[in-house]
């Protein structure tokens, strides 16, 4: 039976390329040795789940403990219920135990209990009867919330004293986020905000991404199974694209292997992937989305939205930063500061942002393409210039990032362009005060700099200009556009102050500046 990439649950080495589970973890083993209670936190789809049931499965099988991974996850749907979350989430234990334990090594049946007290009192019996010390990972903690969650936190800890006898020896919680960013009350914004009730972690550890290294080595499997091989230049790029994060590194060499090239008597290329890249920010699939889902929470946002601004984050609370770094969506650089975590999910953000503003656009003809197809810059500045006088205000309203609501509308009108056969690209950075966009459509492309002019700074046109030139330089181009948005208040409407002039860079390239 061939192997795959998989994208998709935990992974089976019967099934799936994978590399050692536990090799992103190496602490996990020494933690359960010492009697530790701690925390594994990391993004959807990372290796959590699979990293920590092999772990169980190889406690188990050596002898020394037993060991499984439970899920927390069905308790969710009684977020008001502590009692009947209780009773589905030991329902779903032995489900568990069946699947990961020999019949000799099953627990007794667990004692019946006042609600609030089933998890403990399930823990407690089951280490009692156990012939080896109980070590127990609980998958999915973070799905619960509010007086559920808090209940089960507060059984564990009120349990953890009576350990190794009466309790497990050892246990993990696994999810999304560390334990103070554990929801609680009523409102997505309120989280613990501390690691109590449950104080007791020792640790809490999160799950790193692939090395280039180990991206090459998860790649050699398939061509070990297969003898299609990775080329040199598509393995690099694979992590440059990916930056080893575990989903998008099966996700794009599934869509490759198995769309794009299946004749396994094919080597992969640099371009195959670049195409796999371009089909998984389409998409959009169920990771992406997922991700995409945490733009509007108010702490991301109070993140993302000067990053993508180009502005400084301000007064920004650590716990925020910690968060946002944890949903894998940033990720501090080797030269400091933040940055998107890869290039993929730095075309997600604003795609996704812009991505009502692209539902309202109007009808608008592609009067910018010349009769052999080619992209005709001229007439796209004239159709832009028509198409931000009559519609711009009202489009501004759709954005949900108000500090980047013109630079979203305009990459919805690029969207609507590049879509008739072009691609689009965004770099942007804290600090920069800037967001660049290049638009290539076929042979042709067109390099554009968006900047905001402020209430009480000065016109950015000198500073955009060098900035300018350093970006076209890069590229390779001798022209492109700079575009200044005028959000300075008591200013005349969009329609009146919107217009096109020409300029120079300080090297000498000719540029149209927009006034918008």
């Amino acid at each position: 039976m061939p192997r795959w990439f998989n994208t998709a649950g935990p992974c089976d080495p019967a099934d799936h390329y994978m590399l050692p589970a536990m090799r992103r973890l190496p602490e996990v083993r020494r933690l359960i040795d010492q009697k530790g209670y701690f925390v594994v936190h990391a993004p959807r789809q990372v290796g959590k789940t699979t990293a920590l049931l092999s772990l169980a499965r190889d406690l188990t099988v050596e002898g020394q403990y037993v060991s499984v991974l439970v899920s927390m996850e069905v308790g969710a749907a009684f977020p008001h219920d502590i009692g009947a979350a209780e009773l589905a989430m030991l329902e779903s234990w032995r489900h568990a135990f069946r699947a990961q334990l020999p019949p000799e090594l099953h627990p007794a049946p667990f004692p019946e209990g006042p609600e609030g007290s089933r998890i403990g009192s399930a823990l407690t019996a089951w280490a009692e009867s156990s012939r080896r010390p109980l070590v127990v990972f609980l998958d999915e903690i973070d799905a619960l919330r509010d007086g559920v969650l808090v209940s089960v936190l507060r059984q564990l800890r009120d349990g953890y004293r009576n350990r190794p006898e009466h309790f497990p020896v050892s246990l993990a919680l696994i999810g999304l986020r560390d334990v103070r960013d554990y929801k609680v009350a009523s409102g997505e914004r309120d989280h613990l905000g501390t690691a109590s009730p449950f104080n007791i972690k020792v640790r809490s550890l999160t799950l790193r991404d692939f090395t280039a290294e180990e991206v090459a080595e998860l790649y050699s499997q398939h061509t070990a199974d297969t003898g299609q091989r990775f080329e040199p230049e598509a393995l690099a790029f694979a992590f440059e694209l990916t930056q080893g994060q575990p989903w998008l590194v099966n996700a794009l060499a599934k869509v490759t292997v198995e769309e794009l090239v299946p004749d396994t008597a094919q080597p992969i290329r640099r371009e195959d992937l670049e195409r796999a890249g371009r089909l998984l920010i389409e998409r959009r699939e169920t990771h992406l989305d997922s991700l995409a889902e945490r733009l509007r929470e108010p702490r991301v946002r109070s993140i993302l939205e000067p990053m993508l601004a180009g502005l400084s984050l301000g007064d920004v609370p650590e716990d925020d930063l910690r968060f946002v770094q944890d949903l894998g969506l940033v990720r501090m650089a080797a030269t400091g500061g933040l940055e998107i975590a890869n290039p993929i999910y730095r075309e997600i953000v604003p795609r996704t942002l812009a991505y009502t503003a692209v539902a309202s656009l109007p009808r608008l003809p592609a009067t910018w393409l010349r009769a052999d197809g080619r992209l005709d810059t001229g007439r796209l500045m004239e159709a832009f210039l028509a198409f931000w006088r009559q519609h711009g205000q009202p489009l501004l309203g759709t954005a949900p990032y108000h500090e980047i609501a013109p630079h979203l509308v305009l990459m919805a009108f690029l969207h609507r362009v590049a879509n008739g056969g072009g691609t689009l690209e965004r770099e942007y950075a804290i600090g920069t005060g800037r967001m660049d966009v290049c638009l290539r459509y076929g042979p042709d492309t067109l390099a554009l700099e968006l900047k905001v002019w402020r209430d009480g700074s000065k016109d950015p046109l000198d500073e955009g200009l060098a900035q300018l030139d350093g970006y076209l330089a890069g590229l390779g181009l001798e022209s492109g556009w700079l575009v200044i948005f005028d959000r300075r208040s008591e200013q005349p409407p969009i329609a009146e102050r919107t217009h096109a002039t020409e300029a120079m860079t300080p090297a000498g390239r000719r540029v149209t500046v927009l006034r918008a």
